[in-house]
């Protein structure tokens, strides 16, 4: 594979620079954030073939005991004999690898930027518009294991990436609710400290490490400014 567009940020999370950055979340949690992961022509090629080439689905779910349209296009692939993947209700279809070779190059350059890191399945979402979202959620589910490393490639529209700390009385809401907007009241609750926001550039990888998911929460807002569209790869490892 050639890996011309893929531009080679260091990384370790000790040495951040040049478009890079480390944020330790504490007790275990790690997220770093690459801007400028592949290069502006590749990551073009690569989200044009992903936006024409992918089985895009908006799937029905189940969400407080009633149905919905989720509120963005779906595609799963990954490694044969794996776990299947079920959420809200829905369980998608696992499409092969080498069914869209694309998706091999890109996952081949997610494991070079992230030595030692291993990858077998991958959840594909469309934002079409800036109605399209995905509300407070962990990945937290048994088939990644108790810390689970997840990695995320992001194409097209930039869109904030929201990160926020679990709190301890109150349930977190559903990652496919359709209501993006809670009361006040109802908000979930944390300090300043406890909050971090990024906007996810064409081309950047984020990647969200140790215990992210068991203490803390994330989400893809609305965003009325936000017209065209924005495809995000997460890579994962289904534990076998």
């Amino acid at each position: 594979m050639s890996l011309l567009g893929f531009v080679r940020e260091n990384p370790n999370p000790s040495d951040v620079r040049g478009g890079s950055r480390t944020i330790d979340l504490g007790n275990g949690s790690e997220v770093f954030y690459v801007s400028r992961f592949i290069s502006p022509d590749r990551s073009w090629e690569w989200f044009h073939y992903l936006d024409k080439e992918i089985p895009w689905t908006r799937p029905s779910i189940h969400v407080f005991g009633r149905s919905c349209v989720q509120p963005r296009d779906v595609c799963y692939v990954a490694n044969k004999g794996l776990s299947d993947l079920q959420y809200s209700g829905y369980q998608p279809h696992a499409y092969s690898w080498d069914e869209y070779p694309v998706l091999k190059d890109i996952l081949e350059a997610v494991h070079e930027a992230l030595p030692g890191s291993k990858f077998n399945s991958l959840l594909l979402n469309r934002y079409k518009t800036g109605s399209d979202y995905v509300s407070w959620h962990s990945d937290d589910e048994k088939l990644y294991g108790p810390a689970p490393e997840i990695a995320s490639v992001s194409f097209g529209c930039e869109r904030e990436f929201l990160l926020k700390k679990k709190p301890t009385k109150r349930s977190v809401q559903s990652p496919d609710s359709s209501h993006s907007e809670q009361p006040a009241s109802k908000r979930l609750k944390s300090s300043h400290a406890e909050q971090h926001s990024f906007v996810l550039k064409h081309g950047s990888l984020l990647v969200m490490r140790g215990y992210t998911q068991r203490d803390w929460v994330h989400s893809v807002p609305k965003r009325a400014k936000a017209n065209s569209v924005r495809i995000n790869l997460t890579f994962r490892l289904v534990m076998v």
